[in-house]
């Protein structure tokens, strides 16, 4: 059986790892992902946030990112052809047997995982990823962590965009073999940062901050 399992694994990180060389070998615009979930939790929130956020990677880190994030369910084998893949919300989170085993798949393949609570997913999202990784913690990732150190430093670690409960912004990741395959952003709520300006009426740095923030994952994730 663990034979099978490790064929399996093989075979599906073979398979991921050809469709992003394809992706860029053609020099076609590489597809982000809105993960849909069961619970309740609205996984739609923050409508323009990533829009912004691609607009924002294409123009300042020359990245052929689609316009438009593909919404996709846990449990879609389509998964697969979302290198990155962004997660949001307010409530609660239920991740089926099948949705748990196919986002394992994705992530130890190869796929990536942002996290951004919304306010009010903590629980439920620790709760459910620890099924998805039950031989792991999210452990935070220290201010002097690569991913704020990217094109742009940030040298005290996640910015703080919007206030919720006091509390200091805190940035968790799940390592698997080494490689960091979810990074989950806590009490910062970058994606209310990305939106358009009219939805919060952040301030031009607020935003600009908040974009910074989330142009150094994605340079972290892809290399740029």
């Amino acid at each position: 059986m663990n034979s099978l399992i490790r064929h399996k694994r093989i075979l599906i990180i073979f398979l991921f790892s050809l469709v992003i060389a394809t992706v860029l070998a053609q020099n076609t615009s590489v597809k982000f992902g809105l993960l849909k979930y069961s619970g309740g939790g609205d996984w739609y929130a923050n409508p323009t946030s990533l829009k912004n956020l691609i607009k924002f990677c294409n123009t300042n880190l020359g990245t052929n990112i689609a316009p438009e994030a593909v919404e996709i369910e846990v449990g879609n084998k389509d998964i697969f052809n979302l290198p990155f893949i962004h997660m949001t919300g307010h409530g609660n989170v239920i991740f089926s047997d099948n949705d748990r085993e196919n986002l394992r798949n994705y992530l130890i393949s190869g796929g990536f995982l942002h996290i951004d609570d919304n306010y009010g997913m903590d629980e439920f999202v620790r709760r459910e990823m620890k099924k998805v990784f039950p031989e792991a913690v999210f452990v935070e990732l220290p201010a002097n962590h690569p991913i704020y150190r990217q094109k742009y430093d940030f040298p005290n670690g996640l910015p703080k965009i919007h206030e919720h409960d006091a509390k200091s912004p805190q940035g968790f990741g799940i390592f698997y073999e080494g490689r960091l395959v979810c990074y989950y952003t806590y009490e910062t709520d970058l994606g209310d940062g990305w939106e358009d300006q009219a939805v919060h009426k952040d301030s031009d740095e607020t935003r600009t901050k908040a974009l910074k923030m989330g142009a150094n994952i994605i340079s972290y994730v892809f290399g740029f």
